[in-house]
């Protein structure tokens, strides 16, 4: 690692860390190292190769550029010497991105509202020509006291206008809908092959059968819902990935499915929580039925993996399960005040 390497953090999921630092090695390989830190949600790290690479991170909520300064409180960040490295840091940023990507920015700091803080927001505008906003900026900017380094203090700017997980494919949207980086977890979870034959049982808004497809090409990508609006959403996302001549979309009802071949190597379901998408008393039914359908259409030695809140019901569901599927990993993740577990099968 040289000495011009640069100090990053990767925003995570709560739960999806390991995954996450495995990406990060992968991807990025001898050019980054990664930084003690003991918190769920962030990994620090250096890197010393292009900033571009790290906009193509699948399994990482947002990625931030880290300046320290040595100064004893926010308000020598209005000196001239610490202020030009701040307007710095934001250039550098922009420059990552086509002229007027970003047109507003916001501070995510304790004290935001104070005096010092006015200044700088003045200030920077001035500088940049971005525009403040209190909320959903294009640039985000976190002040906050030092966490790699002893003393001081350190500003944190996302290096994108919204974070990795809002793909730009995602053209279509319900509530509900599956958060790409938790589908990217489960893609690879599933060891992802050229010969698979991948089906998505209630595919939503199509966002497993994209990340699958953005991971590695399938022989087969077959995607089902029982509900034409939904197929519809799914089908314009897909357009929009670029993958409408790889992706079927067939209407599937998964308490009543058709038989029909070839069997599945990978089978996968974000099943419904019973909050904004189906009941906990359908559920009860549902969940075991999906199973079912699974073990029905399952080519050998295929895998089964499914994400669900409803942990009590699901587990209640497998003590009694007497089909082929085992259990072979769980991960439980934190997501917008919730607390989803994605379950790992094999026959």
């Amino acid at each position: 690692m040289t000495r011009q390497a640069a100090l990053y953090e990767a925003e995570v999921l709560p739960g999806l860390k390991p995954f996450a630092e495995a990406e990060l090695r992968a991807v990025l390989k001898k050019a980054a190292r990664l930084a003690p830190n003991r918190r769920e949600d962030e990994i620090g790290f250096q890197f010393d190769g292009p900033a571009p690479h790290l906009l193509a991170l699948k399994k990482i909520v947002a990625v931030y550029s880290v300046q320290h300064f040595a100064i004893p409180r926010p308000k020598a960040l209005l000196g001239h010497r610490h202020f030009q490295r701040l307007i710095g840091q934001i250039r550098d940023v922009l420059a990552l991105h086509p002229a007027h990507t970003f047109r507003t920015f916001r501070f995510s700091a304790a004290g935001k509202k104070s005096a010092v803080f006015t200044r700088l927001k003045d200030d920077l505008q001035t500088q940049t020509g971005l525009a403040y906003l209190d909320d959903e900026a294009d640039m985000v900017i976190r002040i906050r006291p030092a966490r790699y380094a002893r003393s001081g203090w350190e500003a944190l700017a996302r290096l994108t206008p919204r974070p990795l997980s809002t793909r730009e494919w995602r053209v279509a949207d319900f509530p509900g809908a599956l958060n790409a980086t938790v589908a990217a977890t489960m893609v690879e979870l599933t060891r992802p092959r050229r010969s698979d034959r991948f089906l998505n049982l209630m595919c939503g808004s199509g966002t497993l059968l994209i990340e699958r497809l953005a991971r590695a090409p399938a022989q087969l990508a077959i995607g089902g819902d029982i509900s034409a609006p939904v197929l519809d959403q799914a089908r314009q996302n897909i357009h929009a990935a670029g993958l409408a001549q790889q992706i079927d979309l067939i209407r599937l009802d998964v308490t009543a499915p058709p038989l029909f071949g070839p069997h599945f190597d990978v089978i996968c379901a974000d099943l419904p929580w019973g909050q904004l998408v189906g009941s906990r008393a359908e559920n009860a039914t549902r969940y075991a039925r999906v199973l079912q359908t699974a073990a029905a259409l399952a080519g050998p030695q295929a895998r089964l993996i499914l994400l669900t809140h409803q942990i009590k019901l699901m587990e209640t569901i497998l003590a009694h399960y007497p089909g082929p599927w085992q259990l072979r990993q769980s991960h439980q993740l934190y997501q917008g005040g919730l607390h989803p577990q994605i379950y790992l099968f094999h026959n």
